[in-house]
């Protein structure tokens, strides 16, 4: 499941990326898809790291995309081990509503950025992402989850005050706020629900079929209780 749309992004061979907080991979796995470019998705989770060196290593066994350089180091978000102004897209998706410090993760972002090149981010939305607190505690309270909610506004003028310039903001994952709010309602752990069990497989049969019906669906909710906003930027 995308969040990010690399068709709006321009990458041309030669671009170097990065990931910060790539978790499993989905991103990273789909900026390795574009030739001749370096990819580099960073994390602080061995495991998620892990799922994305596998997933990655079968994409370039079943079908080689003559890629660069990908690599994918441990690193903290807060003091990226990168030289300035190194990076020519700079992608951070659902990653900020974990971070105490998410202003010096914000000029992080932008520091190693090249001038005029793009940065991308995402979080989830005000109000969905407000039903599930609202619903269950355990949801926002455990170790490593979300330690706040962004409003739009507040977070674009983040990123514009650290140096940025936005010029897109989009709605994704409509389809996915009731599954997370049902989720909540049973216990955000609760491996056992047949209803939250249920959505899931419809979801996961979405990804995979694409059918126009859900496309469609997804597309009109999205302006009301999309899961993730997503702001296009760039430095400078």
């Amino acid at each position: 499941m995308l969040t990010v749309d690399f068709k709006k992004l321009d990458i041309k061979p030669g671009f170097r990326i990065l990931d910060a907080g790539c978790g499993t991979g989905r991103h990273i796995c789909e900026a390795y898809r574009f030739k001749n470019v370096d990819v580099i998705g960073i994390d602080l989770n061995i495991e998620d790291l892990r799922k994305a060196i596998t997933m990655l290593l079968h994409m370039n066994l079943e079908d080689p995309v003559g890629s660069g350089l990908c690599i994918l180091p441990i690193a903290d978000l807060i003091r990226l081990p990168f030289k300035d102004e190194v990076f020519d897209l700079v992608i951070c998706s659902e990653v900020l509503e974990h971070i105490p410090d998410n202003v010096a993760a914000i000029k992080e972002l932008i520091r190693v950025l090249k001038p005029g090149s793009n940065l991308v981010v995402s979080v989830p939305r005000f109000l969905p992402e407000r039903i599930c607190w609202a619903v269950s505690e355990n949801y926002h309270q455990e170790p490593g989850g979300h330690i706040r909610i962004y409003k739009k506004k507040e977070l674009k003028k983040m990123l514009e005050d650290a140096g940025a310039r936005c010029w897109a903001v989009r709605y994704k994952h409509s389809l996915h706020a009731p599954y997370w709010w049902l989720k909540c309602f049973v216990g955000h752990k609760n491996e056992e629900s047949r209803a939250v069990n249920l959505y899931k497989r419809f979801l996961e049969w979405d990804i995979i079929e694409h059918p126009s019906l859900t496309r469609y669906l997804d597309k009109l909710l999205n302006p009301f209780i999309a899961k993730s906003v997503v702001f296009y930027l760039k430095k400078g």
